[in-house]
């Protein structure tokens, strides 16, 4: 029998909120969501009520008219979409442009950056559709180079970027940096990308899900799917609380997928763990010690990146990849090495006190891109994962692409729209009991390449 998750069970413990910032902080924005508590029916119900999975349902609402169920394991939130850093900014690949362009030619790469710049735009233009106050701040993401040799790779590749794809990158030596936003101890330039903002990842999720329930659309916090079933041309989707039938099924849970619930699904996802601490606020002193100016997102160019930003009340977030167990204990040894970590790049920060701490899950593929799509053998059941880390913009996009697919299921609207290197499902992993061991060596590789740079 196949397990039901790939880590530890302390990483799926539904019932328990993390004990992270955005928690701390009311969302501002109540719910009517209750538990599915008796047998019922709808035309599209959605597994995961996470970015995907609400910006499916708002969006099957508001520009389709269709009402759909969203089934989630925890409250709205529990998952990644409620305990990332909050940045919204070009990415969902762990491809580089040199791998994309080899494998998917010049006019497909094109259409997947250009995808994301709209992905950053529909998440901008929701907040203010739907007034969401998720203290939305920012204007460009920065990529820091730690050496002079990844300060040659951030110029080749923003060069690029702004030739063959026409991004607005542009390059920034250590000196106008330091002027401009910090300094640091591991600064040799950097590369500043729009558009890219930031924001309060909780805040925009009950947002956007609260916005979805003025339209129509049912939410169903702890309402874990616990079995799939086919009967006839209904899905049945049993959860503790009742059962569901739907004619369609929206699989929305990318990082913390439930494999076992549907075998297509199976050994497709390679789930990381990807931790976060943040300080107390920093003082205007301590700031000014480091040049501290920017309340920008950013991110280090290292192959294990580290991620951070000043967050409103001005605490540091500080953000890396985590253990490869999902214990209570490798947390805790994650978030040392991550305090540490703070110290190293800011030599002033090195003593202020970490205040919050946690952990989740992102979600890579076997090909290093998203995947959404629908089955191949069954039409009924469409699927969204895969966003590298950067779920804020792609899961809002995926969900919306979804949802269109859905409204216009005669005519699979699905397959236009989509870049060629995001279509259908993603390959297995070989065999994919195996996948932490992959995790683990692909980290141990990645380790010491950058120590060698």
């Amino acid at each position: 029998m196949r397990s039901k998750f790939i880590y530890h069970g302390d990483m799926y413990r539904f019932e328990v909120p993390q004990q992270s910032y955005w928690e701390a902080a009311p969302a501002g924005t109540s719910l009517a969501a209750a538990p599915l508590s008796a047998d019922d029916r709808c035309d599209v119900a959605i597994i995961g009520g996470g970015y995907t999975g609400v910006s499916a349902a708002y969006h099957l609402a508001r520009d389709h008219g269709i009402v759909a169920r969203v089934l989630e394991a925890g409250h709205i939130g529990w998952g990644a979409s409620g305990r990332n850093a909050g940045f919204c900014g070009i990415g969902g690949t762990s491809l580089s442009l040199r791998q994309m362009l080899e494998k998917h030619g010049l006019e497909e790469t094109r259409r997947f950056y250009h995808s994301q710049v709209d992905a950053v735009e529909l998440v901008r233009q929701i907040l203010a559709d739907e007034s969401i106050n998720a203290d939305a701040r920012g204007e460009v993401e920065l990529e820091v180079a730690p050496s002079a040799k990844a300060y040659a790779g951030l110029m080749e590749h923003a060069t690029q970027q702004r030739k063959l794809l026409g991004l607005d990158s542009r390059v920034l030596s250590a000196a106008e940096f330091r002027e401009r936003y910090f300094d640091s101890a591991e600064l040799h330039g950097a590369v500043v990308q729009r558009p890219a903002f930031s924001l309060h990842p909780l805040r925009y999720l009950v947002g956007l899900a609260a916005a979805a329930e003025r339209r129509g659309a049912i939410l169903h916090p702890h309402s874990e799917v616990l079995e799939w079933t086919k009967d006839g041309s209904d899905h049945v989707l049993a959860t503790r609380g009742g059962t569901l039938r739907a004619r369609s099924v929206l699989f929305a849970t990318n990082g913390f997928m439930p494999e076992h619930l549907h075998n297509a699904f199976y050994g497709r996802p390679l789930p990381m763990i990807s931790a976060i601490v943040v300080t107390r606020p920093l003082t205007t002193e301590e700031l000014a010690a480091q040049g501290w100016k920017t309340t920008e997102q950013a991110i280090t160019s290292r192959r294990i990146l580290n991620y951070y930003r000043l967050l409103p009340d001005n605490r540091l977030l500080f953000g890396g990849r985590g253990h490869a167990t999902g214990s209570n204990a490798g947390a805790t040894k994650t978030f040392a090495t991550l305090s540490r970590r703070i110290g190293e790049i800011w030599p002033h920060f090195r003593d202020v006190p970490i205040e919050y701490r946690w952990h989740g899950l992102i979600c890579i593929t076997m090909r290093l891109t998203p995947a959404i799509g629908r089955l191949s053998d069954d039409s009924s059941v469409l699927f969204a994962y895969g966003y590298h880390g950067n779920g804020v913009n792609t899961a809002t996009w995926s969900g919306k692409q979804l949802a269109d697919a859905v409204a216009g299921a005669g005519n699979d609207r699905l397959s236009n729209p989509l870049p060629a290197m995001v279509q259908g499902l993603s390959p297995r992993f070989p065999f994919a009991r195996l996948r932490l061991r992959y995790l683990q060596a692909r980290l141990a590789m990645f380790r010491l390449q950058d120590a060698l740079d």
